[in-house]
C-alpha cells in the first residue's frame, strides 16, 4: 500500500456539461405544489416556479468552469488511506508556524463550502488579521463525495473517516493539528476529539451534538427554542435522512438520472437550514447554490454520499469530549445547544459563542463570522 500524495486537477469533460444542459431542457416537470400562493410556498418542498427558474439558469446562464478554476487555484491532491482514494485541498500558510487544521464538510455540502474562508484562514495578514492566527488548511472530500472514491463495501462510517483524517494529517507531516466541522463534519471532528487525541490540539464545531439535559420546566427560552427546533426537524424536516439512512440505493436511481431532481433534493435543504428569510437566494447566490449542486451531479455521488447516513445516522456517538473544545452556535442551525448542555459533554470548553446571523452552512453563508469564530476558538488552544 502506497502513502503517495498525488497532485489533482478537476477537468470535467465538456460532453458532461452538454449532457447536463440537455437533460435539464428535457425535464418532465411535476404539477405545482398545492401551497403555491400561500405564505409558506416551500412547505411541500422546492416550489415548481423556483425549481424551473434555477434550472433555467443552470442550463443556460451558469458557468461551471468558473468554480472549477477557483477550485483548481488551490493545491489539490489525492491519496489512498485504508484502501480508499481521498481527495483534498491542502493550502499552506505563508506563516511557517501556522497551526494545521482539517475542515470537514457534511451533506448536502462539499469542499465548495470553504472556498471563501481558505484565504483568510491561511493568510490573515492579507485579510486584515493577525498573522498569529494563521492556519495550514486541509479540506478533504468525505468518502463517497465529490472526487474522493466511492466505497464499494460497507464500513465507511464516521469512526473510520475520523481515523482516516488522523492518518491524512500525519501523512502531510502534521504531528499536531486542530479539527473543525459541521453536519457530518461535526460528527467526524468530534469522533477525532473522542478517540484520536494523541496529535490533536483541539476541536471546533458549529453543530455541536449534545443531549438536552434540563427538564422542560427549567429550560431557558433559548433552550426551549432549541428543543422546539429539534421537534420541527423530526416532524417536518427529517424525511431525507430516513430515506438516506434506510434505502440510499433506491433514492440514487432518481437523483443520478435527473439533474433537476438532484438540484431540488439539495436546494430544499439550503432553504430549510440557512438563515435566508424564506428564500435561499437571500443567503447565497444562484451560482453558489449551483456550484455545490454541480459537484454532486458531475461526480454522480447522490447514492454514494447518501450511504453515509446508512452507515452512521442511527449510530451517533455521544462519547465525552475531553480535549480543548470550542462551539459556535448559529441561530438557524438544525441542532443548537446552550452552554450548560454543552458542558455535560465537553469537559474542557474554552470558547462558546451564540451568533446573531447564520445557519447550517456557516462558512458558506457567513464567511467573515466563521473565520472570526475559528480564529477566536483556536487562540485558546495553540
Amino acid at each position: 500500500m502506497t502513502d503517495e500524495i498525488v497532485p489533482f486537477t478537476i477537468d470535467v469533460p465538456q460532453e458532461q456539461l452538454d449532457d447536463l444542459a440537455n437533460r435539464i431542457r428535457h425535464t418532465r416537470w411535476p404539477d405545482q405544489e398545492t401551497v403555491a400562493g400561500t405564505d409558506e410556498p416551500w412547505k411541500q418542498g422546492m416550489p415548481l416556479r423556483a425549481a424551473q427558474e434555477l434550472a433555467l439558469h443552470w442550463s443556460s446562464g451558469y458557468d461551471w468552469r468558473r468554480v472549477e478554476a477557483t477550485l483548481n487555484s488551490f493545491p489539490q491532491f489525492r491519496t489512498v488511506i485504508d484502501g480508499l482514494g481521498i481527495h483534498f485541498l491542502h493550502v499552506r500558510s505563508p506563516q511557517e508556524d501556522a497551526l494545521p487544521i482539517v475542515l470537514t464538510h457534511g451533506w448536502p455540502g462539499s469542499v465548495v463550502e470553504f472556498l471563501k474562508v481558505i484565504g483568510p484562514l491561511t493568510d490573515p495578514a492579507a485579510h486584515g488579521g493577525d498573522p498569529a492566527d494563521a492556519f495550514h488548511v486541509v479540506v478533504p472530500s468525505l468518502p463517497g463525495y465529490a472526487w474522493s472514491d466511492k466505497p464499494d463495501h460497507t464500513g465507511w462510517g464516521v469512526p473510520r473517516i475520523a481515523a482516516a483524517w488522523e492518518q491524512l494529517m500525519l501523512r502531510l507531516g502534521y504531528d499536531r493539528f486542530g479539527a473543525q466541522g459541521g453536519d457530518w463534519g461535526s460528527m467526524v471532528t468530534l469522533a477525532i476529539g473522542a478517540h484520536h487525541t494523541d496529535h490533536l490540539v483541539g476541536v471546533h464545531t458549529n453543530m455541536p451534538l449534545v443531549i438536552p439535559s434540563t427538564p422542560p420546566e427549567e429550560m431557558t427560552p433559548t433552550e426551549a427554542a432549541a428543543v422546539a427546533g429539534l421537534d420541527h426537524y423530526m416532524n417536518w424536516d427529517g424525511g431525507y435522512s430516513t430515506q438516506q439512512s434506510t434505502r440510499p440505493q433506491t433514492l440514487g436511481y432518481g437523483l443520478a438520472d435527473s439533474p433537476v431532481g438532484q438540484m431540488a433534493w439539495i436546494v430544499e435543504k439550503f432553504w430549510s437550514w440557512t438563515d435566508c428569510d424564506g428564500d435561499p437566494l437571500n443567503a447565497l447566490t444562484a451560482d453558489e447554490l449551483l456550484d455545490n449542486v454541480s459537484v454532486y451531479w458531475l461526480t454522480n455521488s447522490a447514492a454514494s454520499s447518501a450511504r453515509l447516513y446508512w452507515e452512521s445516522f442511527k449510530h451517533v456517538d455521544f462519547s465525552p469530549i475531553e480535549v480543548p473544545s470550542a462551539i459556535s452556535v448559529f441561530p438557524h442551525e438544525i441542532f443548537r445547544t446552550s452552554r450548560r448542555w454543552a458542558e455535560t459533554r465537553f469537559s474542557d470548553l474554552r470558547h462558546f459563542d451564540e451568533l446573531e446571523r447564520g445557519g447550517h452552512f456557516a462558512a458558506f453563508e457567513q464567511p467573515e463570522a466563521f473565520v472570526s469564530q475559528v480564529r477566536s476558538a483556536f487562540r485558546t488552544m495553540r
